[in-house]
């Protein structure tokens, strides 16, 4: 999976000493999408993969590939964004589709001498009393 977003803060390092007695290290990121209702992701980078977070700055656009992976640990789940790739965005993505224009159905307008002609008692019919009927 990919995903194009402003890199926002780089945390702290961590690092330890596995069951296996073998060190790791981990460092995660967080990343802003850019859509119109933009989402937060943070995720890590392992071992030898920690390079590639150097070579990004704060706020550059970035494409991260990562994979999901969730994990079971006395009866609750985890769930991990392993980033396998972090590089500059070389392109912009695509901001979302604005909702089209209102674009009346085509033809003519109507004008007066198409429009059918008003009985004389229909204009009494309507009386203004000051006030707004409105429910809301």
């Amino acid at each position: 999976m990919e995903i194009i977003g402003k890199l926002l803060m780089k945390l702290p390092l961590q690092s330890g000493i596995g069951r296996t007695g073998n060190s790791w290290q981990k460092q995660e990121f967080v990343i802003e999408t850019i859509e119109q209702y933009p989402k937060k992701v943070c995720a890590n980078l392992w071992g030898d993969k920690l390079d590639m977070l150097d070579t990004v700055n704060i706020g550059d656009t970035v494409k991260v590939s990562f994979s999901i992976e969730s994990r079971e640990f006395n009866g609750k789940w985890y769930t991990d964004v392993k980033a396998w790739k972090i590089e500059p965005a070389t392109e912009a993505p695509a901001q979302p589709a604005a909702a089209p224009a209102y674009q009346p159905a085509a033809g003519p307008a109507p004008s007066a001498d198409t429009l059918p002609p008003m009985a004389s008692d229909d204009l009494d019919t309507f009386t203004d009393n000051g006030g707004d009927d409105l429910p809301f």
